[in-house]
């Protein structure tokens, strides 16, 4: 990959569009000052292989028009100043010699104190710039489509651009997928990835250890439908997230075990199959002769790996799962393996286009789904619905996207249905309800492939 610079062209904003133009002027209010650059990171939306990038396997998404927008003006005092064109928003000041990110609350400026201070400790910088920054999202928050990972990777890029650095697009998504951490969430990489790697026209195969990213051209037949349940839900603010990465975890340290591998260096269920040298379809197997369906209590865990419930909770656990007693592992596991399979799969339909590539990719999509749902419990009643509404209405295969327990759905529609799609899901989900009815406008659009993290500077 190219330095980050040279690839990506400084756009010529002499003619800031509406929005550009809307938020320099309210930049100028609230600093006194013109802002030197604006940098923006899209949202995305995942096709398909949910749960599974931070078992270090290969996930299918593609950037969405919705992002973070960030206007900068670099300054001379040590001092963050940032702000948002959202007044729900508060505005929040540091210094950037002392960056504090609180685990606590996953408020908005803690998203952008994660990029800065990745970039800060990459580089170890001592003496970094100060920033004045203003920021406007369209990305619905808790939805699903990586809000918060969209403003972790934009304010890695303002910090980069504001101390004068460069990086490849591959060496930004690395580093913003590490410092999101910072927040408490063990995310795996797939929503920094997408948000640098993604171009206009595409879908990506983003592959882990070494980051990668492949072309995936969806069929023409068909549109891309996201729609908000309107239930909200923060990865950083409840442990359901977590608990799920330590599960694939615990189960990954059981198969290795099982195996005589070495289990302590194991950490993600990718390690098991490789080290094994079988196929997804032979782990499936292995899972059915290794793990049992009922949960595991943190004992029986001890007793398996032959340890003491101290060393699993300092070696092993993450913070915010220390007090979980049970685990279930057999579920997560098939999940895992069965949807890494099913990406693959997905890939491979849309390079070999056969004359019924539509209807294979929605069953992927529905399988997916019920994964999601039964194996891997991260759907919720509304999810449930909407998907079920979207197949009654035209989709040939629809999907929680995004962490789940809350959040959109994604479907694939014929686009000769699109417009009695779009009108009949309204009356069915939005149109029932008074709190969804109040979103509506903003809860259900068809969406094509969209362009990766971009710096604009004024001519």
């Amino acid at each position: 990959y190219p330095v980050f610079y040279a690839s990506t062209a400084f756009l010529n904003v002499s003619n800031l569009p509406f929005r550009l133009q809307k938020v320099k002027e309210m930049f100028i209010s609230k600093f006194g000052s013109s802002p030197k650059f604006y940098v923006r990171a899209p949202g995305r939306v995942n096709l398909i292989g949910e749960h599974i990038d931070y078992c270090g396997y290969a996930v299918l998404p593609m950037a969405i028009e919705q992002d973070i927008l960030i206007a900068v003006e670099p300054v001379k005092t040590q001092v963050v100043q940032l702000a948002n064109t959202n007044s729900l928003y508060l505005d929040f000041t540091t210094s950037v010699n002392n960056i504090q990110i609180n685990k606590t609350k996953p408020q908005w400026h803690n998203y952008f104190l994660c990029g800065l201070k990745g970039i800060q400790e990459h580089f170890g910088l001592n003496n970094p710039t100060g920033m004045n920054c203003l920021l406007d999202g369209t990305i619905p928050p808790s939805s699903g489509l990586s809000s918060s990972s969209a403003l972790v990777c934009c304010a890695g890029l303002v910090t980069l651009r504001a101390n004068g650095k460069t990086l490849s697009k591959v060496e930004l998504a690395e580093i913003c997928t590490k410092s999101e951490r910072y927040i408490g969430t063990e995310g795996g990489g797939m929503d920094q990835s997408i948000s640098f790697l993604a171009e206009e026209g595409t879908a990506k195969l983003i592959e882990f250890s070494p980051l990668r990213a492949t072309d995936v051209r969806l069929p023409s037949g068909a549109a891309f439908v996201i729609a908000n349940s309107c239930v909200e839900m923060n990865k950083a603010a409840t442990s359901h997230y977590n608990i799920r990465v330590m599960e694939c975890r615990l189960a990954t340290k059981l198969l290795s075990k099982s195996k005589g591998l070495d289990w302590k260096k194991m950490l993600r269920l990718c390690d098991v199959q490789s080290k094994l040298g079988v196929n997804l379809e032979e782990m499936l197997t292995i899972v059915e002769e290794v793990l049992h369906p009922e949960p595991y209590s943190t004992e029986e865990i001890c007793k398996c790996l032959g340890i003491s419930l101290e060393e699993l909770r300092s070696q092993i656990l993450s913070q915010n799962t220390q007090d979980v007693s049970t685990f279930k592992l057999y579920q997560r596991a098939k999940h895992v393996y069965s949807e890494a399979a099913r990406v693959l799969e997905f890939k491979k339909i849309c390079t070999e286009a056969p004359a019924n590539a539509i209807q294979l990719l929605g069953e992927l999509m529905n399988q997916s789904h019920i994964s999601c749902r039964e194996m891997y419990e991260c759907s919720c009643p509304e999810l449930d619905r909407l998907v079920d509404i979207c197949l009654q209405f035209g989709a040939i295969g629809s999907r929680l996207t995004g962490a789940g327990w809350g959040g959109c759905t994604v479907s694939m529609v014929p686009t000769d249905k699109l417009n009695l799609f779009l009108k009949n899901v309204k009356k069915a989900y939005y149109q029932t309800d008074v709190q969804r009815l109040a979103l509506e406008n903003n809860s259900l659009f068809a969406t094509k492939p969209g362009r990766g993290a971009l710096v604009f500077v004024e001519a």
